[in-house]
């Protein structure tokens, strides 16, 4: 499988250290984490047919992946 975009290491770099200590020491952001890392690799798999989903299905996840980068994005802040 090719690199996967949108990661949060990549979205955040600056912010790369404070997502290591929030994942170890904050439930609630390792679980936003995880989420996002779920739909963001399930979005790739779709875009990239490896596991061929309908359009609006694909539209669905974009807009859950972007609520949770928003949820992380406050947490950062």
């Amino acid at each position: 499988m090719t690199h996967t975009p949108h990661e949060l290491t990549e979205e955040f770099p600056e912010n790369v250290a404070e997502i290591s200590t929030l994942k170890q020491n904050d439930a609630h952001f390792a679980k936003l984490f995880d989420n996002y890392h779920n739909i963001n690799r399930a979005i790739h798999r779709a875009e990239s047919d490896v596991e061929p989903t309908s359009d609006d299905h694909i539209t669905q996840m974009r807009k859950e992946r972007l609520m949770l980068k928003d949820q992380i994005n406050g947490y950062l802040k």
